[in-house]
């Protein structure tokens, strides 16, 4: 009798979502049900070489493009697979690579993988028009088993944009109808703590490349909820970088039909796990504060929301601020979104261990 076939998840990146990633998924494998993690790396580079080699001894192996194996093997570093086999033999890859290289994987590798057999390809926000969008608690019930090989995870600040939705405006996922308006100002950081490039000197405003959504951020919240068959009225973005390279901030500004309170927002934000209050007011403290108790540094929760900013006018005019728990949202989304691709009926439960990464207070 066959044995049971290998779990491995492959993840192609290193960078702020692929980095950590690979260490959660090294940490949490027997919890997660994953027996093998790879990971993909394009680019030898001494700079990075202490990463890669950290990530080694978690247990990950390392695949590169055959080309590359003697630049590896000159950093001390002898890769395991090359590219396209660690895709091949993967149950799930996440693809963390910057903008558009998702697409071109799929393309170059994905369509055939899965047609070979994969279950899952998961590609992050940046990715418009790779699958399926998903965000963990907005819509899983939309994800179909067999059915929705391609996902894409939607952005940390799409994350952030659907949380409010749903506890503002759709009372908890139950009333669209409820929602008359959101409008969100997205304070984006410049660049992350490991990145030296692209960094802004002032304050730098954002174009509003669409006529209905303003930038991709409601956009994206828009098409995220359409896959349950929702058409959200009246969602509008507005996007600019700060110098600073701690965390996103959004302003919102969510109107709704049925009266509520403060006291009530409160209450609901409570009930729902993958929200959390704060009376911090700063991004360094919040930040600093995922630094010393988050996974990686990262908190998992959608967003943060400092309640003492909350003010509702009009028992419907619903506004005040909130932190984006950088790439923390995203990192939960994949790995919600590969172990519903490998056993639907058991990923619920099996994510259960990252419990301690979510923050009833912040």
């Amino acid at each position: 009798m066959a044995g049971k076939k290998k779990t491995i998840i492959h993840v192609v990146g290193t960078g702020t979502i692929g980095e950590p990633l690979i260490g959660l998924l090294t940490h949490f494998g027997k919890d997660l049900g994953v027996d093998e993690v790879t990971f993909n790396k394009r680019t030898p580079l001494k700079t990075d070489r202490s990463k890669v080699v950290d990530l080694m001894r978690r247990g990950a192996k390392l695949s590169t493009e055959k080309e590359q194996f003697s630049g590896f093997e000159k950093l001390g570093i002898k890769p395991t697979f090359d590219t396209e086999e660690a895709i091949n033999r993967a149950t799930v890859v996440i693809d963390c690579t910057p903008s558009g290289a998702g697409l071109a994987n799929k393309e170059k590798y994905y369509v055939k993988a899965a047609q070979a057999g994969g279950k899952a390809y998961i590609a992050q926000g940046s990715e418009f028009g790779f699958g399926k969008m998903y965000a963990r608690g907005i819509n899983d019930e939309a994800l179909v088993p067999g059915e929705d090989k391609f996902i894409q995870v939607v952005s940390c600040n799409t994350h952030n944009l659907s949380a409010l939705i749903k506890i503002f405006g759709t009372q908890g996922n139950t009333a669209p109808d409820n929602l008359v308006s959101a409008d969100f100002v997205c304070m984006r950081r410049a660049n992350d703590i490991s990145q030296d490039d692209d960094f802004c000197a002032s304050p730098e405003v954002g174009k509003h490349k669409d006529d209905q959504f303003g930038t991709h951020h409601a956009r994206d919240a828009w098409h995220l909820y359409k896959t349950r068959g929702w058409d959200l009225k009246g969602l509008y973005s507005s996007a600019l970088k700060l110098n600073t390279q701690f965390m996103h901030v959004v302003r919102f500004h969510v109107r709704v039909k049925k009266a509520t309170s403060v006291d009530q927002l409160i209450k609901t934000i409570r009930e729902d796990d993958r929200q959390a209050l704060t009376f911090k007011k700063s991004s360094n403290q919040i930040f600093s504060f995922g630094r010393d108790h988050g996974f990686f540094g990262r908190i998992l929760n959608q967003t943060i929301i400092p309640h003492e900013t909350l003010s509702v006018s009009n028992g419907t005019d619903i506004r005040g601020f909130c932190f984006t728990s950088q790439d923390g949202n995203s990192l939960l989304s994949s790995v919600a979104g590969a172990l519903w691709a490998i056993e639907p009926e058991t990923y619920e439960k099996k994510i259960q261990c990252l419990k301690p990464f979510f923050f009833e207070e912040v």
